[in-house]
């Protein structure tokens, strides 16, 4: 037993152990660690990432035993970044600089090189049983490329014969018989620098690509990825049920890149309604297709089980650019109704969601100079909206976007908008009405009494014949002057109707901007509090420089939902907890859907 044995054995614990320890193979592979490695850590039955910033004794010397063990120090990295016990420090002295809680100290027995090193044949079946280990699709990973690690989640996993393959996709470049193979092979040129060659094979060239873009396999190990002769596979939005397992957590949904959140955050409003659906299957043009098949295939459906990677999202990018609908899709930052409107107009030829009276897309609310409203609910701003523009909807909408009053991007018109969870659009639709007072057949409008602070705070101000006169005969009401309302022959002589049947529309999504970046909120169930929160750039990786996505429940948001109106106006937007403050204080764009129209349309 050599002393430098013996220093590293004896950090090892309990005792008895470091026989045990001695005897494995992988004791012999400690020994060649260096600082910089990287390593896993066992902590807690856990296996963390790291590196190895120092090596040697924490403990003090004394008389009766002058070695005194040799321990690892190592600073976590992510995604375990915040799951260690030190700063570096142990005791009183300081061993090696890192972040709170980014720290460990451990013997060798519970550190291993990320990539063991076959010293033996016993070794290399080491290597073999680690690389065993069960991983599955959602599963945060590093991975090797030309010696570098990498971080990634794991989308699919196949097996053939034991072994796990890894499907690529790439382009066929080349298609004959090499020299001493009997197979029909093809050349293929890949995506990234992942390959072996530049297109030659020794010294023989078969194509031009670039260095270490191409790779030459047999002819059978290829599949046709063609996306025009695939089966129309639909994925349903994921119900309440299936959220916490899905889609919360990190590198969940939709993966940012390049000024992508304004589209990432629309297309995540997929993940839990079908509200939207209708642009998934609706008959296209030719030349569009391949954009719906991109959208359904490739985002929309693999949404639905928890994640799309940043990539897909740029393909459907170039496509909406080579198509010609906008030069700067994928470089520039949009609004997320440019986007839409696109995809809905130009593309899918999809029926106005608004239409008739002023047919549209989006809302965009409009409030007069005069308005009133300090804290305003959504209900209020639209029924506002519409009272200043003369406005009144032809049918009831299957999906209504609103957008909300703003100068530009950055300048709000009210701190804080309580969103509505149902928008009753009664009296915003073209069709007769019930007077407020008496509940006949309304017959006259009063836009003056609707600013009426006697009146209720929503709501359009409509009354039969006497009851306007009635409220008008008030000495304050007397320059009023009601408007006739357009009621169709066969309703003037019915009376009381029977019970009003009310038109609501209920909020399934909210996409909010703060310094010019675009965040969802999805409400995916029936309780007030059923919320999630969608950030496709809530993080960044460091090493590669890719993006992390997040999901996040926040029921906090269902909780200011419940307080009043006095209560939520008392909320110090710095002080609210978790994500709502973004919610109720940088709302862009708020989504309604009728529960009935919607599976019409």
């Amino acid at each position: 037993l050599s002393l430098e044995e013996a220093d590293f054995l004896l950090a090892c614990e309990p005792e008895d152990e470091r026989l045990h320890w001695f005897r494995d193979n992988a004791f012999q592979a400690s020994l060649g660690l260096t600082v910089g490695t990287n390593v896993m850590v066992k902590e807690e039955d856990e296996m963390l990432m790291g590196v190895i910033r120092y090596i040697g004794p924490i403990l003090e010397p004394n008389y009766v035993n002058p070695i005194r063990g040799r321990f690892f120090g190592i600073e976590l990295q992510k995604p375990d970044k915040g799951k260690g016990k030190t700063d570096g420090s142990f005791g009183s002295k300081t061993f090696f600089l890192c972040e709170k809680n980014c720290g460990i100290f451990a013997p060798s027995s519970r550190v291993k090189p990320l990539v063991p090193t076959p010293v033996s044949p016993s070794m290399a079946q080491l290597h073999s049983q680690q690389q065993a280990q069960n991983i599955f699709p959602g599963d945060n990973v590093y991975f090797f490329i030309d010696d570098k690690y990498r971080f990634g989640i794991v989308l699919d996993i196949q097996e053939d014969g034991g072994q796990h393959i890894v499907q690529i996709s790439t382009i066929i470049r080349w298609i004959g018989r090499l020299p001493g193979r009997e197979d029909k092979m093809v050349g293929l040129e890949l995506e990234e620098a992942c390959g072996v060659s530049d297109g030659t094979v020794h010294g023989v060239r078969y194509f031009d690509c670039p260095p270490k873009r191409a790779l030459f396999v047999k002819l059978m190990s290829c599949e046709d990825g063609n996306h025009d002769t695939r089966k129309l596979e639909t994925v349903p939005p994921i119900s309440t049920e299936q959220v916490e397992k899905l889609l919360i957590g990190r590198m969940k949904g939709i993966q940012g890149h390049c000024n992508s959140c304004y589209m990432d955050s629309a297309l995540f409003l997929f993940s839990c309604s079908s509200v939207l659906d209708s642009m998934l299957f609706k008959a296209t043009t030719p030349q569009d297709a391949p954009i719906q098949r991109i959208l359904l295939h490739d985002i929309v459906n693999p949404l639905r089980k928890g994640f799309v990677q940043g990539q897909d999202i740029m393909r459907f990018r170039e496509q909406l650019q080579k198509h010609g609908y906008c030069q700067s899709f994928t470089t520039d930052e949009k609004d997320p109704e440019e986007f839409l409107i696109i995809v809905m107009h130009h593309i899918l030829v999809l029926e106005p969601l608004l239409k008739k009276v002023q047919e549209s897309y989006c809302y965009q609310i409009f409030l007069d100079q005069n308005h009133s409203l300090v804290l305003p609910t959504v209900q209020q701003l639209l029924e506002h909206s519409f009272h200043s523009g003369g406005l009144k909807l032809a049918e009831v909408p299957s999906c209504l976007i609103l957008q909300m009053p703003r100068f530009g991007k950055k300048f709000k018109m009210f701190s804080k908008i309580i969103p509505s969870l149902e928008l009753d659009i009664t009296d915003l639709l073209s069709e007769p009405q019930q007077c407020i007072m008496c509940g006949h057949m309304a017959v006259e409008e009063c836009a003056d009494c609707f600013k009426e602070p006697v009146f209720s705070q929503t709501g359009f101000k409509v009354f039969c014949k006497t009851c306007s006169t009635q409220v008008h005969s008030h000495p304050q009401r007397l320059s009023h002057q009601p408007a006739a309302l357009e009621v169709p022959k066969g309703y003037i002589d019915r009376g009381i109707p029977h019970s009003l049947t009310r038109d609501r529309l209920e909020l399934f999504a909210v996409l909010c901007i703060e310094t010019s970046h675009y965040v969802s909120f999805v409400k995916h169930g029936p309780n007030t509090r059923d919320w999630i929160f969608f950030d496709s750039m809530a993080d960044r990786e460091e090493r590669d420089g890719f993006n992390i996505p997040e999901v996040q429940a926040c029921p906090e948001v269902g909780m200011y939902l419940e307080m009043s109106p006095a209560e939520l106006a008392n909320q110090v937007p710095r002080d609210m907890k978790g994500v709502a403050k973004r919610l109720f204080c940088d709302a862009y764009m708020y989504l309604y859907r009728s529960t009935s129209m919607c599976l019409y349309r």
